[in-house]
């Protein structure tokens, strides 16, 4: 690291970062307020290089928003409905099995699916949907619910237990679940911008069952809203703790929160400077998480280029139909191919990397030759 670039007292936490040591809570929150940003670039690109080389990849996903009927009314979100909104919707299983196999000629290897909350649909509804993906092609990776979407399944539809119920969902295709539902663990937050929705221990304690059983899972953060940096550093140290015990957590995917059409639309977006500041903090602080994803869908996808400088080493998927930030009025592109995806990497100076859901390189580049996989992509499969 060119010490040179670094101000003076950002150098006592860059030598801990070039050491391979971990940084404290208050030396994040002195990162979260440092103004040279290319120095925070240089120092999560210690760690992004000493984690992933020069390879930034993508997957070749299908996103399905299969509802967005909901139970809950978070002020953050203008994606829920009531069933006689007239923005709600809900698809039958067949309609989204029967996308999902228009997808598969595409060449995607995960569908990626997540919803509201739904009050009616029945416990044989998600099964029989589960047992429709999975016929499609069982190669074909199902990573499917959040953590408040397990918790609802398994208290008010199928009335089992959290770990019989993640038996059943996995016994029955689901790969992996979603890091989504997570925003800020802080309860103070959560009551002003998500009241009722699970407490922070709730969410970790079902992705803590789930890498019980050996399965994996992403984990998320909802910021620029009423969140101070403070509270950003406990929800990342929570997410960095429950690491340390299960080593489940394949990626962290930070996303900037949406305010034009919430409750919330007062507040200002974060700007992009913001951003990547935030990318840089995750990457440098969540020393144990391997895989830092800039989403394009919250950023841009320019934005998730020059992310790639600032600490990320994947660009998240091609997701084709997106809802739930475009409802929330998102401008961005509703999917990407292959291609822009990867000569954003490229121009970036990163070598691109198809991946799989446990972010294992599949392919190097579109001509499909064949790469190893990186030491740090050889993840346990479920």
């Amino acid at each position: 690291m060119n010490y040179s670039l670094i101000p003076k007292e950002l150098r006592p936490i860059a030598e801990k970062i070039e050491a391979a040591a971990r940084i404290s809570e208050i030396e994040a929150v002195t990162l979260y307020r440092a103004t040279d940003l290319n120095a925070l670039g240089l120092m999560a690109n210690v760690v992004r290089e000493r984690k992933n080389g020069n390879y930034a990849s993508y997957i070749h996903n299908r996103y399905i928003n299969y509802s967005n009927i909901c139970v809950l009314s978070c002020q953050f979100c203008a994606f829920a409905a009531k069933k006689r909104d007239a923005h709600a919707f809900e698809h039958a299983s067949a309609e989204i099995i029967q996308s999902v196999a228009e997808a598969l000629p595409l060449g995607i290897t995960e569908v990626h699916m997540v919803g509201g909350l739904h009050p009616s649909l029945k416990k044989e509804w998600y099964l029989e949907l589960l047992d429709g993906l999975r016929a499609l092609d069982p190669g074909l990776h199902i990573k499917a619910f959040t953590a408040i979407e397990v918790r609802h399944l398994a208290d008010r539809i199928f009335k089992m237990p959290i770990e019989d119920t993640l038996q059943l969902l996995r016994a029955r295709g689901l790969g992996s679940i979603t890091g989504g539902g997570a925003e800020i663990f802080d309860a103070g937050v959560r009551d002003r911008i998500c009241r009722g929705k699970e407490t922070a221990e709730e969410w970790l304690d079902v992705h803590r069952a789930w890498h019980r059983m050996g399965g994996r899972s992403t984990c998320t953060m909802l910021y620029g809203h009423i969140e101070t940096l403070e509270q950003r550093v406990d929800h990342l140290r929570q997410l960095r703790q429950l690491q340390d015990e299960t080593g489940g957590f394949s990626g962290f995917v930070p996303f900037a929160f949406e305010p034009q059409t919430t409750l919330l639309a007062h507040i200002k977006r974060a700007s992009a400077i913001e951003q990547l500041r935030n990318l840089a903090v995750s990457r440098i602080y969540l020393d144990n998480i391997d895989h830092l994803t800039a989403y394009w869908v919250s950023t841009g996808l320019p934005l998730a280029q020059i992310s790639l400088s600032y600490g990320a080493d994947d660009l998240h998927g091609t997701i084709m139909e997106e809802k739930i930030f475009h409802m929330a009025g998102a401008t961005t592109p509703q999917q990407q191919t292959i291609a822009s995806l990867e000569f954003a990497i490229r121009e970036a100076g990163r070598v691109p990397v198809q991946r799989d859901s446990y972010y294992r390189h599949l392919t190097n580049g579109a001509n499909g030759s064949t790469s190893q996989p990186h030491p740090k992509a050889e993840l346990a499969c479920v």
